[in-house]
């Protein structure tokens, strides 16, 4: 094993490591849509607990359209 890959390796399993604990310090903290800008202030926040199940097996999330927005 070269150094480069060494160095790569080490990377790869920090970022992996950095991923899941990130993940698991939300889901302590409550959040419900990790990753969400507003999941902190979500006045929605059964949307993402209402989600369906398409026949495939994926999961479809409802979204609410904006309306538009007048320009001063």
């Amino acid at each position: 094993m070269t150094f480069s890959t060494l160095i790569a390796l080490i990377a790869v399993i920090s970022l992996v490591g950095w991923a899941i604990w990130y993940v698991v310090k939300e889901k302590r903290k409550g959040t419900v849509c990790i990753g969400c800008p507003v999941a902190g202030s979500c006045s929605k926040v059964d949307l993402c607990e209402t989600s369906t199940t398409t026949p495939d097996g994926r999961i479809y999330l409802p979204i609410t359209p904006v309306p538009p927005q007048k320009h001063q």
